[in-house]
C-alpha cells in the first residue's frame, strides 16, 4: 500500500508567560493508505495535539508532514472529537449533510449519501431530531456518519467513545469497523483503552510521557473481522494487552520521578 500520511521530525512547543512546554518531540511515522492506526500513551503526552496539527487546527513548531491527496475534489481530513462535535441548531440529518452542502454538491447526491450513512449508524428514524433530543451515543453516531459521508482523504478520531458506557462503546466500535471495512478510509485514532486499540487497529503506536515521542510500534495481526470477546479470549492478544499495559505503567511512573 502507498503511504498516505508521512510525518518527519514533528515538534510542538507551547510558549506562555516566558516559559515553554514541549508537547511533542521529533515525531516520525508513516501511515499507509487504508490503514487503521491507534495511538496510545499516558495523559498529557500530546496525542490530541498531534491530531490537531494534522487537522490544521494547531500549528507545528518544527518538522513537517504530508497527506497524499487522491481526488482533488475531496476534503483532506475530517475530525471526530470526544464530544461537542455536533451542531446544536441543526437536525441529525442536517448535521450529517453539513460537509456535503458546504462543498456545494448536487442536492440529490447529498440527500442520497446522507440517508445512506444515517442508515449505516442506525439513525434514519431520528433524522429530524435535534442534538438536545439525543443521547451521548447517538450524538457520536451523528459525528461518525458526518465524517464518513464527507468522504475525506483521512479520518482523525480523538477518543470518540471515551465518554460512553461500555454497551454503547461496543456497539459504536462495531459500527465504525463495519463502515471502515467498506470504505477502507485511512484512520488515525486516539484512545486510552487498550482493548479498543487491539479491537480496531492494524498497528498501535505507543507514545512516551511528555514530551510525547513515538517509542514503540505493535502490529495487530489478528484476522478481521474481530469481536471484542474474541480479542479478550485470544492468548496472543492477551500478551499484547500486558505489553501495552506495562508500557503505560512505566511511562506514568517514570514521569513522576
Amino acid at each position: 500500500m502507498d503511504t498516505k500520511i508521512s510525518i518527519r521530525g514533528l515538534t510542538k512547543v507551547f510558549y506562555k508567560k516566558g516559559s515553554s512546554v514541549t508537547a511533542l518531540q521529533d515525531i516520525n511515522m508513516d501511515i499507509k493508505d487504508g490503514e487503521f492506526v491507534c495511538i496510545l500513551g499516558p495523559s498529557g503526552c500530546g496525542k490530541t495535539t498531534l491530531l490537531r496539527i494534522l487537522a490544521d487546527l494547531e500549528s507545528k513548531s518544527i518538522g513537517d508532514f504530508t497527506i497524499t491527496r487522491g481526488e482533488k475534489d475531496r476534503p483532506l481530513q475530517s475530525m471526530v472529537f470526544q464530544e461537542r462535535g455536533v451542531i446544536p441548531w441543526l437536525t441529525v440529518e442536517e448535521n450529517v449533510a453539513f460537509g456535503l452542502k458546504m462543498r456545494h454538491l448536487p442536492k440529490d447526491f447529498v440527500k442520497e449519501r446522507t440517508a445512506y450513512y444515517l442508515s449505516k449508524v442506525g439513525l434514519d428514524r431520528f433524522a429530524k431530531l435535534y442534538p438536545k433530543e439525543l443521547s451521548g451515543g447517538m450524538k457520536q453516531r451523528v459525528s461518525i456518519a458526518r465524517a464518513f459521508a464527507n468522504d475525506p482523504e483521512i479520518l482523525l478520531m480523538d477518543e470518540p467513545f471515551a465518554a460512553l458506557d461500555e454497551q454503547n462503546k461496543f456497539i459504536l466500535q462495531e459500527e465504525l469497523l463495519n463502515i471502515w471495512s467498506e470504505t477502507k478510509k485511512t484512520v488515525l485514532f486516539i484512545t486510552h483503552s487498550i482493548d479498543e486499540a487491539l479491537l480496531l487497529s492494524d498497528r498501535i503506536l505507543l507514545m512516551s510521557s511528555q514530551p510525547g515521542k513515538i517509542v514503540e510500534e505493535l502490529v495487530v495481526d489478528m484476522p478481521r473481522p474481530r469481536k471484542m470477546e474474541e480479542v479478550r479470549a485470544d492468548a496472543n492478544m492477551a500478551a499484547r494487552f500486558v505489553q501495552v499495559w506495562k508500557h503505560l505503567q512505566d511511562e506514568v511512573q517514570g514521569s513522576r520521578v
